[in-house]
């Protein structure tokens, strides 16, 4: 499988007219996936808390402590959440939120424990790279102290989010108080050295440039090659609307189908480590959604039972399980429920 410099995927990037790039990623997507299986999972998205301190700019979703709208749910709330993810089938919550400026880990392991022991046949995929940097500086832990009390607590693994863009210099423009690229990377290490898998996220379409796009694949692509622990890419559009970046940058408009596509076929190119690379259908739209079968994505992503950062910025696109079924069908690829680890539950020939 021939592996592409940073010179070669940024050509084709730029010059590679779309449908011989959606040609090529697909035609990748088939040696990696020759049963024409496309997966979904049937999971919630529960943010247990909107209070944060970070205040990136690309953000409608966060409040300040002690401003108008603000909450921490209550795990009655979170449990009655997971009881009506679990009445549809569900086996996974990805669960996030703000960078609450007071939670340290005594309320983590609390809420994690909780879980695990309540609802022993969900698995929780939660806490960004910012949520667990930040718990390890206000409890005084380090970054592997932190993951490995969660993961006893019963935290099976990480999302990708607050990848943003793995470009320093646009972090500095966009979320000037987020951790910066390598302290991103770090917390992904350090996961995968105690067995903790992950995934990997990109938003594109606010300040990058082609350059830090490039930049921030080969990043996640070095650090697979040194731990395989990511599970998949995950590549979403910036939402601009309600956002203080719109504000501040007026010309900032949504990026185009055009632009997605191309930016996902070249992932599913460059990243030649990374198995999965799943369809954003929540920023895109359930019809390009399925396009992004076709350049390069295997897995549809979530049904998301629920969702609340990218909705508060405008994009309110939802789908269920049987209307995945559908647009997998309709591509003549077999529909596949699976769970957090990629592994196949039920299909639907």
């Amino acid at each position: 499988m021939k592996r592409y410099s940073d010179e070669e995927i940024l050509d084709m990037m730029q010059n590679m007219p779309l449908r011989e790039l959606g040609k090529m990623a697909n035609k990748r997507k088939a040696e990696l996936h020759p049963n024409k299986i496309t997966s979904f999972i049937v999971d919630r998205n529960i943010n247990y808390t909107n209070i944060c301190w970070v205040d990136c700019k690309f953000c409608a979703f966060k409040r300040r402590l002690g401003e108008d709208g603000e909450y921490i749910l209550s795990f009655e709330e979170i449990d009655s959440k997971i009881e009506e993810l679990l009445a549809i089938g569900g086996t996974q919550i990805l669960f996030q939120g703000g960078v609450h400026p007071k939670l340290k880990i005594d309320y983590y392991e609390n809420l994690v424990s909780h879980i695990a022991n309540k609802y022993p046949t969900i698995t929780i995929h939660g806490f960004s790279a910012i949520e667990i940097n930040f718990i390890a500086k206000i409890s005084k832990l380090s970054i592997k102290e932190v993951l490995v009390r969660l993961q006893k607590a019963g935290l099976a693994s990480i999302p990708g989010a607050g990848a943003e863009i793995l470009s320093d210099s646009v972090r500095d423009l966009i979320a000037p108080k987020k951790l910066s690229s390598d302290e991103w990377i770090e917390v992904h290490a350090q996961a995968h050295k105690i067995s903790m898998k992950s995934t990997a996220t990109m938003m594109f379409g606010s300040l990058e440039n082609n350059l830090d796009i490039v930049e921030h694949w080969r990043r996640i692509r070095d650090l697979q090659d040194e731990t395989g622990g990511f599970r998949a890419f995950i590549l979403w559009s910036f939402q601009p609307n309600n956002t203080p970046l719109k504000e501040q940058y007026p010309h900032i408009q949504k990026a185009s189908s055009n632009r997605y596509l191309r930016l996902l076929a070249c992932s599913r190119l460059y990243l030649d480590n990374i198995k999965n690379i799943q369809s954003s259908w929540v920023t895109q739209g359930s019809h390009i959604g399925q396009l992004a079968l076709l350049f390069g994505a295997n897995d549809l992503g979530s049904t998301m039972m629920e969702e609340n950062v990218v909705s508060s910025a405008g994009a309110c696109n939802s789908m269920n399980q049987d209307e995945m079924i559908t647009l997998i069908k309709d591509i003549n690829e077999i529909p596949a429920k699976r769970n957090t680890a990629y592994e196949i539950l039920e299909t639907f020939a």
